[in-house]
């Protein structure tokens, strides 16, 4: 079983920054592409970035490409979203996840594995 936290949610003005972590636990961390989610009020649960096991390759939704940036330390068994020049309407809870393959997987069908959260408020 894999357990994976998030944190480093908050609330920043518009602009600013944040870095989002989230800590695997459970199965080998590093033979597994990680993503990262986000659900706001009323609406569905987005893709917003994901990872390749080894942190070669990225890929970023069209919302937060430029701003947002994925990583990851495989020796921390840790994945970032490094979040800058942030907006009010990416405000969301952010959810990481890790994926059934070692690849970027954009479809959250295909990830197991969820955190519980962290919320991520951008007031204007």
């Amino acid at each position: 079983q894999v357990q994976a936290v998030e944190s480093g949610g908050g609330l920043v003005q518009a602009g600013g920054s944040l870095r989002l972590s989230c800590a695997a636990s459970g199965r080998t961390f590093s033979r597994y592409g990680m993503g990262w989610f986000r659900q706001a009020p009323g609406k569905e649960r987005e893709f917003v970035s994901a990872i390749s096991w080894s942190g070669v390759t990225t890929y970023y939704a069209d919302s937060v490409k430029g701003r947002f940036t994925i990583s990851r330390d495989n020796a921390k068994n840790t994945v970032y979203l490094q979040m800058n020049s942030l907006k009010p309407e990416d405000t969301a809870v952010y959810y990481c996840a890790q994926n059934r393959g070692m690849g970027v997987i954009t479809s959250s069908d295909n990830y197991d594995y969820w955190g519980q959260g962290t919320q991520v408020t951008v007031s204007s």
